[in-house]
């Protein structure tokens, strides 16, 4: 619904009717693999951080998407790519030297959603569980997830909750019993102590 608007639009309330998308970000249209970080060397690479489960998936790449975060993303041609060190190292088609490569330096390297591998049954991308509520098996409401926090150990949602504030919960099998993307809700069994 627009701001102000009374009333919400027909393709709007059909698109949220009874699908608990209420509140929950649109789907977008790239995923992020990585984010460059440096320059490598003085003929343009640029070394990135490895944002996807897969690094071997940027083999299966002609070309990325790259953009700050509040920009549309620019495509360029991928002509190369080798890991090192834990990261990647991207050779992009007109990236010839350090000063171009220098002006690249923190854009998120984004695929349309389209080209995205595909997942196994039991995993969703983290898009995907932004905005959902959260309760536990009791059925008592926690809050809405508003952040995907990366620790190294494990991710921690961050939930938003009118009653408690802010609520840290870890993203491990162990907490969360239940994903239903086409309800809008995960169910978790959180560790004693953590309320």
């Amino acid at each position: 619904m627009g701001q102000g608007s009374a009333h919400p639009d027909r393709s709007e309330t059909d698109r949220t009717r009874g699908s608990g998308a209420q509140g929950r970000p649109p789907e977008p249209r790239y995923l992020a693999v990585g984010r460059i970080v440096s320059v490598h060397g003085v003929r343009g690479e640029v070394r990135a951080q490895i944002l996807t489960q897969d690094p071997d998936r940027f083999r299966l790449l002609k070309r990325v998407f790259l953009g700050l975060e509040d920009q549309e993303p620019v495509p360029w041609v991928l002509e190369g790519y080798r890991l090192h060190k834990g990261q990647v190292l991207l050779k992009l088609q007109g990236c010839e030297d350090r000063g171009t490569a220098e002006t690249l330096r923190w854009h998120v390297v984004q695929v349309p959603l389209e080209e995205a591998l595909p997942l196994d049954e039991d995993e969703v991308y983290e898009y995907q569980i932004l905005g959902l509520s959260v309760c536990t098996q009791d059925g008592e409401p926690l809050g809405t997830i508003k952040e995907i926090i990366e620790t190294g150990a494990n991710d921690v949602l961050v939930l938003s909750s009118p009653e408690r504030g802010e609520i840290l919960v870890p993203a491990t099998d162990e907490v969360i019993v239940e994903v239903d993307l086409d309800a809008g809700r995960m169910v978790v069994v959180l560790p004693d102590g953590l309320l």
